[in-house]
């Protein structure tokens, strides 16, 4: 009787790291693609490009991502969506995660 209970709480519980994991990847790859879209001469392109380089080296956490970048004058802001691993078959759990940092400016 007990063991059943065990193995649940087992499975119940890599299955929430597991959605944390994709979804603190998610959270940094969108840190690091706006932090690359703010610097002084940064671009949408430069935001897109780091978030892809760092998911890849993250592996499978994520999959179907969409990366999304926009720059402003002022802000630019990264998103990232993407479904994280699941061990519940037919459940694919959506993360989502974005950041909007300031852009870098010379002033003075």
């Amino acid at each position: 009787m007990l063991l059943p209970v065990l193995f649940t709480f087992a499975w119940v519980a890599m299955g929430a790291a597991m959605y944390h994991f994709g979804n603190t990847a998610a959270q940094a790859a969108a840190q690091t693609a706006a932090s690359a879209a703010a610097a002084e001469h940064g671009t949408t392109a430069a935001c897109e490009r780091a978030a892809a380089a760092f998911l890849s080296d993250v592996g499978d956490t994520l999959s179907g991502v969409t990366i999304t970048c926009q720059r402003t004058a002022t802000t630019a802001t990264a998103t990232i969506t993407g479904t994280a691993l699941s061990l519940v078959p037919g459940w694919a759990p959506t993360v989502r995660q974005s950041v909007e940092v300031a852009v870098e400016r010379v002033t003075g």
